[in-house]
């Protein structure tokens, strides 16, 4: 294999895997940036692991990217193996999707959860990279995605949308799909969100909580009205954290094998 577009030359890749979705470029390491125009197709129905392995092969021959790669999936991935299947066909529980996707592609993979990729590009690039306590990272969307990193570790699958606050999974009342299921107004909506925030500040004290997903692009309209100690900031990568976070931990998972192999 020759080594073009190799994460030793400062670039990496990335595929964003979602329920109607997957998106993949290569990425620029030390910028934390796309290094070309991401590429699209819909997620294949019924979106089987085999399915969405072929997909992902698209994505990588369309940019002859022949290295290192990293993943992002909608789900708990416990060292390369799917857990749960929320917005994917259930197929994928108990899919070791690193081995499946190494096989199809002719590539090392890396995969892992998707709010955790968004969280480690935050922290690294963007929102979060000034801070070096304990950093939560919340994703908002039809669900909540979460992330922790301390001290620039990552603690993977934390799944702190599932917390239950007062009787509820939280994600129910406080997810970006529930206000606008319920035509919230972007108050009543803070008023919930508050109470969700301070139930994590009580258990983790985290220095800072960035709010990622698609409405973080509407802060202005809704975080000042949440109400609580930490401070909390808007994402900043958008919608191309995920494919960052990817690839950089399909980077730093390269440079550990590196590492490890000569011992």
């Amino acid at each position: 294999m020759s080594r073009k577009g190799h994460s030793r030359h400062g670039r990496g890749f990335g595929i964003d895997i979602g329920g109607s979705g997957i998106k993949g470029a290569p990425v620029d390491l030390e910028a934390g940036k796309l290094a070309d125009d991401r590429l699209r197709f819909d997620t294949p129905q019924p979106s089987t692991p085999e399915a969405v392995a072929a997909t992902v092969r698209r994505v990588l021959d369309h940019f002859g990217w022949d290295g290192h790669f990293g993943c992002t999936f909608p789900a708990v991935v416990q060292h390369g193996v799917v857990r749960t299947a929320a917005n994917v066909d259930k197929a994928w529980i108990g899919t070791d999707a690193v081995t499946l996707l190494t096989e199809v592609t002719g590539r090392p993979a890396r995969m892992v959860n998707d709010a955790d990729a968004a969280g480690v590009a935050e922290e690294r690039f963007g929102a979060a990279r000034d801070c070096d306590g304990t950093v939560l990272v919340t994703t908002l969307g039809t669900g909540i995605g979460s992330a922790l990193l301390i001290g620039g570790r990552l603690v993977p699958n934390t799944e702190l949308g599932h917390l239950e606050v007062d009787g509820v999974d939280a994600e129910t009342r406080a997810a970006s799909s529930a206000r606008e299921r319920e035509d919230l107004t972007y108050e009543d909506w803070a008023k919930r969100l508050t109470r969700y925030y301070r139930q994590l500040e009580d258990l983790l004290w985290p220095d800072l909580i960035v709010v990622g997903g698609g409405v973080s692009k509407h802060a202005d309209k809704f975080l000042p009205l949440v109400e609580c100690r930490t401070p909390l900031v808007p994402a900043q990568l958008r919608n191309s954290a995920g494919i960052v976070g990817a690839a950089v931990l399909a980077g730093e998972h390269e440079q550990w094998l590196g590492m490890h192999s000569h011992k």
